[in-house]
């Protein structure tokens, strides 16, 4: 017969890693002081009063190149443990890295391609450099 209370400490894991974010935030709005003067409700900018719109686009090549760097540092964040522990894996291990590396090699040479490892050319915004 099937028992539904071998999953009881599943649920009350479940519940309670769910509840614990927002218990955390809950607390915090209770403890944390809440005075809402000027100086709080201003945008920061190093203490120094913005001058026009906050808010300012940015151009997709920053992001683009930050993606590029973010797969090439995960690649070898995963890259070391295997090649820490070479011997004992063995060949399908040796396997898997090639093929992983090939799949990474791909997807650096598409991002080349689209113009994503080029540094952005700022506009010009009539800055005066001396």
């Amino acid at each position: 017969m099937f028992s539904l209370h071998q999953y009881d400490p599943f649920w009350i894991f479940l519940s309670v890693s769910i509840s614990i974010p927002y218990l955390a935030s809950s607390i915090s709005g209770f403890v944390a002081p809440t005075r809402k003067e000027p100086e709080k409700l201003t945008s920061y900018e190093s203490g120094i009063e913005p001058k026009g719109s906050t808010s300012i686009q940015f151009q997709i090549c920053y992001y683009m190149f930050a993606s590029v760097f973010t797969v090439s540092d995960v690649e070898t964040l995963f890259l070391y443990p295997r090649a820490v522990s070479f011997r004992e894996l063995g060949l399908f291990a040796f396997i898997e890295v090639v093929i992983f590396i090939f799949i990474l090699v791909v997807g650096l040479v598409h991002a080349w391609r689209k113009g994503a490892s080029e540094w952005c050319q700022l506009p010009n915004v009539g800055l005066k450099v001396r």
